[in-house]
């Protein structure tokens, strides 16, 4: 297995070592938020933008990664410059290095809001080029999926080991079965539409540790800008009570999103009434370099390409519910399996069920 860039796995944050970006990037994930939205970075220092980096799949010690990042940025330079006008401070388009403008981006200086701008479409940029990238290399899904499992295990596994909270966790693939009748059950027919073909599942053992796992991931695993916005569900933290226990809560302008656009998954329609879970998808970027030979990349293809997984986290007594009742797995099947029934047997006259 190729290793990748991830950062040293350190000891477990708790609820009291939260940092500003911890919060930040649990308040993105628990709202399904888009980093778009953001107006401002809260990076302190070197060491947390290079875990960052790090998280992004750039080694932050390698010349020929970081000369990718400087390209990564002429490009969203020229974008500003050619689609809006836009005349970059020179400070931000060329002057420091890309590296520092994670710094300028939290910083209360005269280009922060530049830095910000520039760090949003760099963002874009390697997420098309990802993207792209996946769509020229002939890697079956089956190797995809493999070398994101072996990703996230090494991680997990490392924290098991720091001293995360984790009682236990699991992952699984979506059967092609199950992947039909979840689109005969949806109005959207799309199997672009389908985000838990790939989905881990990890239990804590109180409530008390959700966030801190939830912050570990951000920190070691999962970056917070990957995070797909509006496909995020928390029914078990309070958020808001996080925000006063961490003396994080801003004023409105300092809010690093924008009030208007706190945007939250919609519960699964085939889910019980008493079904209580963290649910969020991210798209893992992995390196090309796990998935072919060196001699076999194709010329000019970005070292990253993404792969979209969900994750579910809950407690243990949580957890023990949802395998219950209405709430069971079982159950839900049942009542997704009816619907599909009542799609495809409906005369034409009768109503499409709601979704």
């Amino acid at each position: 297995m190729v290793s990748t860039v991830l950062p040293r796995v350190a000891r477990p944050p708790s609820n009291s070592e939260l940092t500003l970006a911890d919060v930040d990037a649990v308040r993105l994930l628990l709202r399904g938020d888009s980093v778009i939205d953001w107006h401002r970075l809260s990076f302190a220092d070197h060491a947390e933008v290079d875990r960052f980096l790090r998280l992004n799949e750039f080694d932050p010690e390698s010349d020929n990664e970081m000369g990718w990042l400087e390209d990564i940025r002429a490009d969203a330079v020229d974008y500003l410059s050619r689609a809006f006008a836009m005349a970059i401070p020179d400070e931000v388009a060329a002057d420091l290095p890309a590296r520092d403008l994670f710094l300028v981006a939290s910083s209360h200086g005269p280009h922060q809001k530049w830095a910000c701008v520039v760090l949003k479409v760099m963002h874009i940029i390697q997420h098309i080029n990802g993207r792209a990238g996946l769509l020229k290399i002939s890697v079956s899904d089956e190797i995809i999926f493999r070398e994101i499992e072996l990703k996230v295990m090494q991680v997990v596994e490392q924290l098991r080991a720091a001293g995360a909270p984790l009682a236990e966790w699991e992952w699984s693939r979506k059967p092609r079965d199950s992947q039909i009748t979840k689109l005969l059950a949806k109005r959207s027919t799309l199997a672009a539409n389908i985000y838990d073909k790939l989905r881990f599942r990890l239990i804590v053992p109180r409530p008390s540790d959700l966030v801190p796992m939830i912050a570990t991931l951000t920190r070691q695993l999962i970056p917070f800008n990957y995070v797909v916005p509006g496909e995020s569900l928390n029914q078990l933290v309070d958020l808001a009570e996080l925000l006063r226990r961490q003396e994080a809560r801003v004023a409105e302008e300092d809010d690093p999103t924008t009030s208007g656009m706190r945007r939250a998954a919609m519960l699964n329609e085939f889910s019980g009434p008493e079904y209580r879970i963290v649910n969020f998808v991210a798209d893992l970027p992995l390196r090309v370099e796990r998935l072919l030979p060196r001699a076999e990349t194709p010329a000019g293809l970005t070292h990253v390409v993404f792969v979209l997984t969900e994750f579910q986290i809950a407690d243990k007594a949580t957890a023990q519910n949802n395998e219950s009742g209405a709430s069971s797995h079982e159950a839900y099947k049942a009542r997704q399996h009816e619907r599909v029934r009542m799609r495809l047997f409906r005369d034409k006259d009768d109503p499409l069920p709601p979704d």
